[in-house]
């Protein structure tokens, strides 16, 4: 089997890719818009530079098809042991005042 040359270009390309996804990860972590919504584009984001990350980096855009079989399996355990870790936190009865941060949702005075 033929080695595959990547051109520096791809490399430098994917970087400032994954660069700008962690700006706009960081970014996001400051914007409220819900506890849902905030985790669904922090997962969203977070699948993004994985694929980028495997793509190109661990040459799997290159690799045969038993590789991208392999691959492609990985992704499919992820998203099985996401959605029954999802399932598992959203089930959970909560206290009541609970904040998923850990903040307090009221100041108590003392007396």
């Amino acid at each position: 089997m033929a080695e595959q040359i990547v051109p520096v270009k791809t490399y430098v390309v994917t970087y400032v890719a994954l660069m700008l996804l962690l700006a706009l990860t960081i970014g996001m972590s400051f914007v409220d818009i819900g506890q849902a919504s905030n985790l669904a584009i922090a997962i969203g984001i977070a699948a993004i530079k994985a694929l980028l990350v495997v793509l190109f980096f661990m040459h799997v855009k290159y690799a045969s098809k038993l590789t991208w079989f392999f691959a492609l399996a990985g992704i499919v355990w992820w998203m099985i042991l996401l959605v029954l870790s999802m399932g598992d936190y959203i089930t959970r009865n909560h206290p009541p005042n609970f904040s998923p941060k850990g903040e307090p949702t009221f100041l108590q005075r003392s007396s």
